[in-house]
């Protein structure tokens, strides 16, 4: 695929100015200087001088131009769209980056479903993750890992030449799931019963996997530095810190599991790079647990609607965590039955407004 087309027609309707603008708007959420109401950025539509065709993302799996084109489309609708996310592009290569590194089986969805790859656990559970544990190996040149990295070599070449482009698309980190979900995805459902029997090996496998997320990101931020020393881009949403850590595999044990055997793996992830903590489904039973961590600045959410609203809410901006990208149908309930947003959450529909009292 020849990318120098699409990356010309993106050089063209980039606006730096208008990009500075959000960029600093973004910031002043994330910095927690808004006060009242919710945020929800726009920037005037660009429309595209050419046709950006639709792609399936199985190609894109072992090709880095076709991956490149396809991220580069997102920012595309972006633009187009007049949407208030940072232009922003990664390699994406779904949930399975670090569990192929380990030898997990990567399959591949059906074309129809247009749906990131995952891996099946390892044969053996317990004992393969054991042996993991045995070699403590970090090839980072492995698997889909591998290609996390190639892309971002080609990246830095491809974009080389579109300052624009190089300057206001940022590229951020891969999906590298969280401690957790990693020794889950490699174990297999027996972990959840071998947490009970096994527990010294569980919590050693969590914070294996915590020391592979930290070495495997150094690494990948000195490739593609984040926003700022202070800052980092994630889905387009800008927030403090370097990582979001994906928890979604947390909402199948209590709330004091997850503090004795997740969360002081997960602050020591926070720790190195400041961030937040993201999950799906339902997590208001280790929400509390997660408002503790020492750092934790930002936190994302999908379905509001598994969760008790009110205690995600104070456990998070009542204690100044901003919450990014949460959907649009809860930030209309909350706001219209009076509850106080403090301007610290980002509306994940990008409205063309920024309600608060300073702005109305």
């Amino acid at each position: 695929m020849d990318l120098s087309v699409y990356l010309e027609d993106l050089q063209r309707r980039i606006n730096g100015a208008e990009e500075d603008r959000l960029a600093a708007r973004w910031l002043s959420f994330a910095d927690c200087k808004l006060t009242e109401g919710y945020f929800a950025p726009s920037r005037p539509p660009a429309k595209p001088a050419i046709d950006w065709p639709n792609l399936n993302i199985n190609p894109c799996i072992d090709d880095i131009d076709l991956m490149i084109y396809r991220e580069l489309k997102s920012v595309s609708d972006t633009l187009a769209s007049g949407g208030g996310e940072l232009p922003a592009v990664r390699p994406n290569y779904g949930t399975g980056i670090i569990p192929s590194m380990y030898g997990a089986e990567v399959f591949i969805m059906p074309d129809e479903t247009n749906t990131l790859p995952c891996t099946r656990p390892l044969p053996g559970a317990m004992t393969a993750v054991k042996r993991i544990l045995e070699k403590g190996e970090m090839d980072f040149s492995k698997a889909l890992a591998g290609k996390v990295f190639n892309f971002a070599e080609r990246w830095a070449e491809v974009s080389a030449p579109y300052e624009l482009v190089r300057r206001f698309i940022y590229v951020y980190n891969p999906d590298l799931q969280g401690p957790f979900p990693l020794a889950d995805m490699l174990w297999g459902s027996d972990i959840y019963t071998d947490i009970f029997d096994e527990p010294e090996t569980v919590h050693a496998a969590i914070a294996f996997f915590a020391d592979v997320i930290i070495a495997f990101l150094k690494k990948y931020h000195a490739l593609c530095p984040p926003f700022d020393a202070g800052h980092s881009v994630e889905w387009g949403l800008l927030h403090r810190g370097g990582i979001i850590i994906r928890n979604d595999a947390a909402m199948n044990i209590s709330g004091e599991m997850y503090r004795e055997f997740v969360m002081p793996q997960d602050q020591r992830i926070i720790d190195a790079f400041g961030g937040g903590i993201h999950f799906c489904g339902k997590g208001d039973h280790y929400i509390t647990h997660v408002s503790q961590i020492r750092g934790m600045s930002a936190f994302n959410m999908s379905q509001p609607e598994c969760n008790n609203m009110e205690t995600i809410y104070r456990n998070t901006i009542d204690k100044g965590i901003v919450i990014i990208g949460m959907p649009a149908p809860e930030v209309k309930r909350a706001a219209a039955s009076g509850r106080e947003l403090h301007g610290r959450v980002h509306c994940g529909a990008s409205l063309a407004a920024w309600l608060d009292k300073e702005s109305g």
